[in-house]
């Protein structure tokens, strides 16, 4: 059974109620020996409404396998959502606090768990009576969590500082329903708070609107604006902070706070700045940046007021620091509107695509934003090469079957080919002021909504009527529903030949090093010093595309371009890295080990051990060599990956 309104991928009830507020009320314990899970332990409050016409005999939520519901229980009427009651039994660690109900006042209900899916599990919880339409019920539900896909526990060594274990939790796409009991899609949006104690010498940070610490090391978040379960994040380690704007810190291990406040010190702001130009005020209060330990296997996570990001963002020259930019984007296309399912993942990221790349223009100019589109149009290219054009997750309105889980269908598709789409709306209105004006106003129609490919397109046509009186949703070929349902190549793609001044440059000296015979006095007349991180990353992608090159062109590249084959940019360090191995330069593989050493992004530390393991010998020893003295630091998931690209058995989860 799916939740009412068609989200396959949830087990719950959720088209059956309103739910207004959610507060967590958890401790956290870290692992005795500093490794392997710890445990959540506590209670999720649910303050919900029974919607008109929903069933109202019971309430199925998500859950997972490694989550033990200890007890469900109705709480008095009037109780505060957000004022927390002590659980019982052995997850009660104190006395009730005054003025909270007694446990043994509470009405307990009946709960069972039921199967699901590989992914999740149902909690079923009977009433005691059918809620009638409109009715407030308050519930709670003790709990413990700890070793589930969404919440993680990072060990010292998997740690910057290596002194003091992690934990922190990911929720995209449906792995918050293993952090708590859940409705688990992205249809259904509430406000929240947390009370969270954790050990001594521990910080606490949520993605919430305000962050208090109390006495006995406990911490007190609140969310004032709805959001989906999926963008409830916690983090739990040896975290300090420092400002870095007017309503922006960084968050970090002490032992990388000063190169994170380094990096960002005043940039944020001006990408914020710019952003509610365009698309209108910025609603979450702060916008503050958690910098993760090096095993986080993602990029960045954009959970609203703090975003998780990879500290592979540190690059030491603020070179990589417009990357935020995409998550920043998130704040208006995904966090404030939302896509109703993950089949129609697109209108987040579709949307925040284009949206990053109107920001980049802004900021760096229209030739430097195409040079980036052009990399990530290449990446959409090699992602069909690999699949096939016809294969159907390459299409934007996916139809998840029951049972699968919606992590399984994530490509660069709804990203570049979303991206694709929106520009092409925009090509349709043909003056980008006025496209512009469109974003802010699909922004404030739908804002703390969740939303489809229909209602975001019908608003579109609502928008703009003489496009709508003109057929647009229906040129042939171009047919908005050919967009959404057919998979395939984009059938537009946005002109991106402003971006040919920077990459021809890259061209022609990537095709001078590939020469049997090097022209020195072209090469050294090329003043490559100013040129930004994608132009140089467009310059090696031409390198390694034309590599193995002639004997001795690599070494005398590396000496010639120590800002390329030394920097710490980790998306320039990637591809040094891919030349190496391409071009067999052993001399060099200590630079792969030292990459694969200093972090987990799952991105990098993938396509570095599918490049060794097609290799020769060495470079073969050399991915056993190195996955043997990482392997612990990585994330799980990352280590089964690679287990799997060098033959290894992989242990069931």
């Amino acid at each position: 059974m799916a939740a009412l309104g068609g989200d396959t991928a949830s087990a719950s009830s959720a088209g059956a109620w309103s739910l207004r507020h959610v507060h967590l009320s958890l401790r956290v314990a870290f692992p005795a020996a500093g490794a392997g899970a710890g445990r959540l332990r506590g209670s999720a409050r649910l303050e919900l409404l029974r919607a008109r016409g929903g069933a109202g005999g019971q309430l199925r939520l998500d859950t997972h396998r490694s989550v033990s519901v200890r007890r469900a229980a109705l709480l008095p009427p009037g109780t505060p959502p957000d004022r927390d009651t002590p659980p019982t039994g052995d997850l009660c660690d104190g006395d009730p606090r005054d003025g909270d109900p007694a446990p043994d006042a509470l009405q307990p209900l009946p709960v069972q768990i039921q199967p699901f899916a590989s992914f999740g599990q149902a909690l079923v919880i009977t009433l005691p009576s059918p809620a009638r339409d409109g009715q407030r019920l308050t519930l709670q539900i003790d709990y413990e969590a700890g070793d589930g896909p969404g919440v993680c526990w990072l060990a010292p060594e998997q740690t910057a500082g290596k002194r003091k274990p992690f934990m922190y939790t990911q929720g995209q796409a449906v792995l918050n329903r293993s952090f708590f009991p859940c409705f688990d899609t992205p249809s259904i949006k509430c406000t929240y708070s947390a009370t969270v104690k954790v050990p001594e010498g521990f910080v606490a940070v949520m993605s919430a609107t305000s962050w208090e610490k109390k006495e006995d090391n406990t911490f007190v978040f609140k969310m004032s604006q709805p959001i989906p379960s999926y963008l409830i994040a916690l983090a739990v380690g040896d975290i300090v902070a420092a400002d870095v704007g007017p309503r922006s810190r960084v968050w970090a291990e002490p032992c990388l706070i000063e190169a994170a406040k380094e990096e960002y010190d005043g940039v944020i702001e001006e990408f914020l700045a710019v952003g509610e130009k365009l698309f209108g005020p910025y609603v979450w209060g702060r916008y503050d940046i958690l910098f993760m330990p090096p095993s986080f296997p993602f990029g960045g996570m954009e959970n609203p007021c703090l975003t998780f990001v990879t500290p592979c963002l540190l690059a030491g020259d603020r070179s990589l620091a417009d990357v935020i930019i995409h998550e920043i984007s998130h704040s208006w296309f995904g966090n404030l509107v939302t896509n109703a399912s993950w089949g129609e993942f697109w209108l987040n990221e579709g949307f925040t695509m284009y949206a990053q790349r109107r920001i980049c223009t802004e900021v760096y100019g229209l030739a430097y934003t195409c040079l980036e589109a052009a990399t990530g149009r290449a990446l959409l290219r090699q992602h069909m090469d690999t699949t096939g054009e016809d294969h159907p997750l390459n299409k934007l309105r996916l139809v998840i079957e029951p049972g699968i889980n919606p992590e399984d269908t994530y490509n660069e598709t709804p990203y570049e080919k979303g991206f694709c789409f929106v520009s092409y709306l925009a090509h349709l209105v043909g003056d980008e002021s006025k496209f512009d004006a469109f974003l802010q106003a699909y922004v404030n129609r739908f804002k703390f909504q969740s939303i489809t490919a229909d209602d975001a397109l019908s608003f579109f046509l609502e928008y703009f009527p003489e496009l709508k009186e003109k057929g647009v949703d229906s040129i042939p070929g171009l047919e908005f529903s050919r967009w959404l349902d057919t998979p395939g190549w984009p059938p537009f793609l946005p002109d991106l030949s402003p971006g040919d001044a920077l990459m021809k440059p890259a061209e022609e000296l990537a095709e001078l090093w590939a020469a049997d015979g090097l022209n020195m006095e072209v090469i050294e007349a090329v003043d490559i010093t100013a040129w930004r991180t994608y132009q140089l990353v467009y310059f090696l992608d031409q390198v390694l595309q034309k590599s193995p090159l002639p004997q001795g062109n690599v070494e005398r590249l590396s000496k010639m371009y120590p800002k390329v084959s030394r920097c710490q940019n980790a998306e320039l360090r990637l591809r040094w890295c891919q030349i190496i191995l391409k071009n067999n330069l052993e001399a060099e593989y200590s630079k792969v080990k030292d990459f694969l050493h200093s972090q987990g992004k799952q991105k990098y530390t993938l396509p570095l051990y599918r490049a060794m393991w097609a290799g020769p010998e060495p470079a073969r020893a050399l991915a056993m060599e190195t996955f043997s003295a990482t392997a612990h630091q990585l994330h799980v998931h990352v280590q089964n990956y690679v287990k799997k690209i060098l033959g290894m058995e992989v242990a069931e989860a």
